[in-house]
């Protein structure tokens, strides 16, 4: 980032935390923490204009990657600030029972998402605020300014969230793209390891199965999406690519193995470059990697028996499959 660029978002930090300070005084704000790069971001934001008062909540839905909650909460411990880590996986899934279509999926994950957060902010007392991580791409995609029927989809914090809510809502990176949200970023001195780590949607991995989550699919999908972001890692490619993902299709197919016949499911390989999720071309990985991928996958995650990789650009496609 050059100088003048730095200057620029320096800038805006400096008038954001003023803003905020303005904003919020002395009145107490919870954040939900995801351990992406927009809720970082806006955590040392407010950690900068109200210090203690900022009370970071981190939500397990049960629908992170393998080991993710863990390791959030111990990448946090290091950063000074105030986590609180809660597992809830069992009640999202409970909610999650028997629904298939993506957006009462991604409206059930934002409404359960914000209780879990009301009735966590009771335990702090004289909570007013919650903050979010929201950008502008997710505003663009969930409302449309002409007619709401356009929306292309709904995010959960800003889709779906419940009519009656306790706290007010705070989003200080609201008119911010991506790119930018992590220049604040390095702006700010969070590290790279931090800031160019792939998005991944609040809704979890509730979006990348299609169809109905099942406790079942969700750790097939887990042991799937953890060798693909793995061997990405190994191979020199994840900082070459914007977001990666394992999708767990609803349907299965016919295989062979050890000579027996099997009828499991599908998984679909997604790999992306954009500068701002508003735009996205698929990234041509080589062959070698996509088989090396492929047969881990196949014969390491149990009722998968079939890859295939997603050639698709945004638009017509979008990143996330649901």
């Amino acid at each position: 980032m050059s100088e003048k660029t730095l200057k620029i978002f320096e800038t805006f930090i400096e008038t954001t935390v003023a803003e905020l300070k303005a904003q919020l005084g002395n009145d107490k704000v919870v954040l939900g923490l995801s351990g992406g790069v927009d809720s970082s971001v806006t955590a040392v934001l407010l950690h900068k204009a109200i210090g203690n008062n900022l009370h970071c909540i981190f939500v397990d839905h049960g629908l992170l990657r393998k080991n993710e909650f863990e390791q959030v909460l111990d990448s946090y411990s290091h950063v000074g600030l105030n986590v609180h880590g809660v597992r809830a996986g069992e009640e999202f899934l409970k909610e999650l029972s028997g629904i298939s279509d993506p957006e009462q999926k991604r409206k059930i994950i934002g409404r359960m998402f914000i209780e879990v957060f009301d009735r966590e902010a009771q335990r702090i007392k004289d909570v007013k605020w919650l903050a979010q991580g929201t950008i502008y791409p997710d505003v663009v995609e969930s409302i449309s300014a002409k007619d709401s029927s356009l929306a292309v989809k709904s995010h959960h914090n800003v889709g779906g969230l419940p009519e009656r809510m306790n706290l007010k809502v705070v989003e200080p990176l609201r008119t911010l793209y991506k790119d930018e949200v992590r220049r604040v970023g390095y702006a700010l001195g969070l590290s790279s390891s931090l800031l160019e780590r792939h998005p991944f949607p609040g809704p979890g991995l509730g979006i990348r199965i299609l169809g109905e989550v099942t406790q079942e699919k969700v750790a097939i999908l887990q042991e799937a999406d953890a060798i693909f972001i793995n061997e990405l890692k190994q191979s020199g490619l994840y900082d070459k690519v914007w977001q990666a993902a394992a999708i767990l299709l609803p349907v299965k197919s016919v295989g062979v193995t050890d000579d027996k016949r099997t009828y499991e499911y599908t998984i679909a390989l997604r790999a992306v470059s954009s500068t701002d999720a508003m735009t996205a071309d698929w990234v041509h990985l080589p062959y070698d990697f996509l088989a090396k991928v492929s047969n881990e996958i196949i014969n390491k995650v149990k009722g998968v028996n079939r890859v295939v990789y997603d050639i698709s650009s945004k638009p017509p496609a979008t990143i996330e499959w649901e």
